[in-house]
This record gives structure tokens, sequence and C-alpha cells, in this order.
């Protein structure tokens, strides 16, 4: 299959919207990272094997989602449950130790359509501390002074369309002029009830 690239995009758009997870780049890149700080903090203060705890914390991630990732560990490796708090503002807060790369495709995508003077969102679910952090880490070349970011947890999340609809309001823009990069059902979701065009973001990677 052939990429879509930045040219091939309907030229009247004036505002391109993208998820971050998944979509400008690797999530994993982001949690695995968390894992090996936070498995080094338990080899210290346990004397667990980090490289142990560090690889099944990427299993669980891989099989089963972050969600459960600590549960295993208590299941599996006995770890007591007052690390928990831990992992999670780990989560929320850890610098890491390497910067999160933008895929390649995407990185040229978003400088073409900067190029062009266009506008960036990105309009992102989940935590929004978690998701600053990311933010924060991602080796942005650039590009940081063109991107809006909204969290769509401090209105609704997606696919309920009102973080969107708050977006056109403040820009100015209509639905027409919009065109949401999805990497997810909920985004394709979102787009469809604000009526926006959606492209899907593996086709740009």
């Amino acid at each position: 299959m052939a990429s879509i690239n930045y040219n091939n995009i309907d030229p009247r758009k004036k505002a391109f919207v993208f998820e971050l997870d998944d979509v400008l780049y690797p999530a994993k890149d982001y949690y695995y990272q968390i894992y090996y700080l936070f498995a080094n903090l338990l080899e210290y203060t346990e004397l667990n094997s980090a490289a142990r705890t560090t690889e099944l914390m990427i299993d669980t991630y891989n099989k089963k989602g972050p969600g459960e990732v600590y549960n295993e560990l208590v299941s599996q490796l006995k770890i007591e449950e007052k690390y928990r708090d831990k992992l999670e503002i780990m989560l929320l807060t850890s610098r890491l130790p390497l910067k999160l790369l933008l895929f390649k495709n995407m990185l040229s995508f978003m400088q073409d359509v900067v190029t062009d003077r266009k506008k960036l969102f990105i309009v992102t679910n989940g935590n929004p501390q978690q998701q600053l952090n990311k933010m924060r880490q991602v080796e942005g070349h650039g590009l940081e002074p063109y991107l809006t970011c909204y969290f769509a947890d401090e209105s609704l999340p997606k696919p309920e369309p009102d973080v969107l609809h708050l977006l056109m309001k403040e820009h100015n823009l209509e639905r027409r002029d919009l065109i949401m990069i999805e990497g997810s059902e909920t985004d394709r979701l979102c787009a469809e009830a604000c009526g926006i065009d959606h492209i899907c973001a593996a086709e740009i990677i």
C-alpha cells in the first residue's frame, strides 16, 4: 500500500488534528522506558532482578495492556502493593532516559503542514498530566511552537465530539476546514460524530 503524504490532501483543508499515542510516535516507547526506570527502583529497594521485572512488565503490556502490568507484578513476583503508587507517579511525571521519536513519515507530513502555513492540533484522550509529560519528551524538531494541544478528558473524552467543537469555536474553523489523522476506532467515531473528514495514521506512517 502506497503511503499518503501531504500533497495527497485536499488543499482547502486548513487544520490537521492528531492523537498522540501510536499516531505521532509508538506509545510503547514511553511505557517501556518507565518500566525500565521502575524495575531499577525495585532492584535498588527490594533486590529484585531489574531485567526480569522489566521483561515481565513489557510482556504484560503487550499481551494485556498497561492497566494489568502492576497486577501481574503482584501475582508473579509478589511485589507489594505499596509500590503501585510509585509506578503511577512515574507514569505521570518521570523524565525518560531517551527522547520519544516521531514516526519518520509523520514528522515529514507535519513539517509540510507547517511550511504550507496550516494549523496543527493534538487532541488526546487519557490523563492530561500523563499526556503532557509524554509531549514534553517528544523530539519535536522545531514543531513545538506550531502545535496546539487539547486534552479531551478536560471536557469529554473522544469519541464524544465536544473537544472538536471547542477547538473549532476557539480557532474560528468550520468542519470542512478540518481533517483528523486517526489511529483508532475511537478517533474515527469522533470524527464522524463531528462531521469532519479523517484518514488513518497508518496510511501516512
